[in-house]
């Protein structure tokens, strides 16, 4: 991990904060700076900013560059479960534990690694180590994900997601029980100030975060609640961040409360199963969307995964 700290010159003045550091850091391409800002390792007087920033000369300006990876995802045999495929994209149900692309200390095994071992034609707009990617999931998350096997399916879906006009329904279990049968969480969600591994409402910079939810039922003896979320927008650990900050943590989430209410579980069996999920109790179950090609409306759900509804019938057959 590298840190490199460097003071805006007067000649800067009005110039985009992307283009400074790449006069400062020759080394850098744009877009790998442009992914740096958008991945919050770029502060500027201390804050997360955007890289259209224009600089009045004089700031501190402080770029963390993580360890390299290879300069290309290489492809690999990795099983995926296909939901649906065409000339223009592929729609995935992802495992949980697969992280999407590469980054610090994730060279292999990837979704990425596992695309282009699935099919050679995965849209570039994503940059070297992102080929195809128009969306993610956190790794301990599982669920649908769709990627772009061409740069004009990859504009349109960026641009539906941009929009926030793309359905997506995630299935949650959470500790606590919810006083009201639905509401909607809104925030502005940044880069946590002390812990920069997490997110958080607290951020000097954030970016405005809407999460929908309601109750699909009620466990009174463990005090735990299965929920549905609508995201009306796709910030970083978005659900696990609002719901955290609700007073109700996902369950198995180690980040965000989640591994500390298990205490409060007294059922032996239940904490069992619990544990051995060894992630968050989360489930992205539904996503639509409009065709880039034919403008079809498409929509794909799948049912939870194992660990999580081991869980679920214990719960409704204890």
């Amino acid at each position: 991990m590298e840190t490199r700290t460097f003071i805006a010159p007067a000649e800067d003045s009005l110039s985009r904060l992307d283009l400074a550091i790449c006069r400062e850091m020759p080394e850098l391409s744009r877009s790998t700076v442009q992914r740096l800002i958008e991945e919050e390792r770029v502060t500027v007087n201390g804050r997360s900013e955007r890289a259209s920033l224009k600089l009045r000369g004089g700031e501190e300006i402080v770029v963390t560059v993580p360890p390299p990876v290879p300069a290309e995802p290489v492809a690999e045999a990795i099983p995926l479960e296909i939901l649906y495929e065409d000339a223009d994209l592929v729609v995935i149900n992802k495992s949980a534990g697969m992280v999407v692309h590469q980054g610090a200390g994730n060279s292999t095994g990837t979704l990425v690694n596992a695309l282009l071992g699935h099919c050679d034609d995965l849209s570039g707009i994503g940059g070297e180590l992102r080929p195809g990617i128009v969306h993610r999931l956190d790794k301990d998350t599982s669920g649908i994900l769709v990627a772009a096997k061409n740069d004009r399916a990859h504009q349109s879906l960026a641009e539906q997601f941009r929009l926030h006009s793309v359905k997506r329904l995630y299935r949650a279990l959470i500790f606590g029980l919810p006083l009201e049968e639905s509401g909607r969480m809104e925030s502005e969600i940044g880069r946590h100030p002390v812990d920069r591994k997490r997110m958080s409402s607290t951020a000097r910079h954030g970016k405005h975060a809407v999460t929908r939810w309601k109750v699909l039922e009620r466990f009174e003896r463990p005090r735990l609640t299965l929920v549905e979320l609508r995201l009306e927008t796709g910030r970083t650990h978005q659900i696990r961040v609002h719901l955290s900050e609700k007073g109700h943590p996902l369950v198995g989430d180690e980040v965000y409360g989640g591994g500390s209410r298990l205490a409060s579980v007294s059922d032996p069996r239940l904490k069992k199963l619990i544990t051995e999920l060894n992630r968050q109790a989360l489930h992205a179950m539904t996503l639509g969307f409009i065709h880039p090609t034919d403008g079809r409306y498409l929509e794909f759900t799948t049912p939870l995964p194992h660990d999580m509804q081991s869980i679920l019938d214990y719960l409704e057959n204890p």
